[in-house]
């Protein structure tokens, strides 16, 4: 079976992005394949590349980019709700003449017809949110 995530919890605000990752780990291990992990509203802010959560918390950044490197899940971040929110890859920075890159791969600034696609090609679209 083919899954997708739509995540639009920030990350140690609300129990979505805890929520996700475990659904991610849990359809993984049973041998389903996840497409994509789609972060959108608060949810981008699962891939700020400058967080640093204490050493006692789960690194939720480093813990997608795991998942994404270890079983080729794409990790697309919403452009417009990053962009709201100061999350800019090296193109965006340029683009806007800011000095800073906070998003970096695996994490893909793209657009809504991403996520539309995404539920067109899988079997479910799972959303976690606040």
């Amino acid at each position: 079976m083919r899954y997708a995530i739509l995540l639009m919890g920030a990350p140690y605000s609300h129990q979505a992005s805890h929520s996700a990752l475990r659904f991610a780990h849990a359809v993984l291990a049973r041998g389903h394949h996840l497409e994509a992990v789609f972060f959108y509203h608060d949810g981008v802010y699962n891939a700020a590349r400058l967080a640093a959560p204490p050493q006692d918390e789960p690194h939720l950044v480093d813990a997608w980019m795991a998942i994404a490197s270890e079983h080729r899940v794409a990790l697309q971040v919403c452009i417009a709700a990053a962009l709201r929110r100061g999350l800019l890859d090296e193109r965006e920075a340029a683009r806007h003449g800011k000095d800073g890159v906070s998003v970096e791969p695996p994490f893909e600034l793209t657009g809504l017809g991403q996520l539309i696609d995404l539920g067109t090609r899988c079997d479910r679209l799972i959303t976690f949110g606040p």
